[in-house]
């Protein structure tokens, strides 16, 4: 199986797109749930971020996807993020939550 990480951070600009739904889901119930999940736990903010998205990231690894290809697509998603980021900032303020 052959994974298209092209296919998955482009957007389509359709209701549909992988892209906006896959980073939704992120943004409204992985990154509470991680956020709780250190408080509950005692660990420190961000550690499950960090360490979660390394590990989820090694999945990649082991299906064969090449590290600098990973590294690669990783950066356009936090390019993305940051320009996100930025407009946020313009429009007033960050969205609600933070893990």
């Amino acid at each position: 199986m052959t994974i298209n990480l092209d296919r998955i951070v482009e957007h389509d600009f359709t209701d549909d797109c992988a892209a906006c739904r896959a980073q939704e889901i992120a943004e409204l119930a992985i990154v509470p749930a991680a956020a709780g999940l250190e408080a509950h736990h005692g660990l420190p903010q961000y550690s499950l971020a960090l360490f979660g998205a390394a590990a989820l990231l090694g999945v990649l690894l082991e299906e064969g996807v090449e590290r600098g290809e990973i590294e690669a697509t990783l950066g356009r998603v936090l390019d993305e993020i940051e320009q996100h980021i930025a407009e946020d900032k313009l429009m007033g303020g960050p969205t609600q939550g933070s893990a």
